[in-house]
């Protein structure tokens, strides 16, 4: 299936896998054994309203923290699924929603391995 065009929110699947395949890039070219979140994307914004907005989130019945966490939560299952990468939303140290890659140490190596064989 291709899932180049398709958008879930406001999250569009192409845009996610270029920001994934060019944080590898980069995880890979720093070569430091980086695992944990790495921040894809910053929506530059903490408020509730302005990420429904960003993010198309309208279905959302309350602006409340608990459903809009709910909510993000299950838009990164949803995500991930379709990418079979681990995908999460955080708030960054500023305050403002970020959309993170969760980075796995042996996925980093396998990377490494793969390119020197290449």
């Amino acid at each position: 299936m291709d899932t180049e065009g398709v958008k879930i929110y406001g999250l569009c699947i192409g845009r996610l896998k270029h920001q994934i395949s060019k944080a590898r890039q980069r995880l890979q070219a720093a070569d430091d054994g980086f695992a944990g979140p790495f921040l894809l994307e910053s929506y530059t914004t903490g408020d509730i309203g302005e990420i429904m907005d960003i993010l198309e989130l309208y279905d959302l019945k309350e602006k409340t923290q608990d459903l809009l966490r709910e909510k993000l939560e299950e838009l990164a299952y949803t995500v991930s699924v379709l990418l079979r990468e681990e995908i999460a939303f955080d708030y960054t140290a500023e305050g403002h929603l970020g959309l993170y890659l969760e980075v796995r140490q042996k996925a980093v190596e396998s990377l490494s391995a793969i390119s020197l064989a290449a």
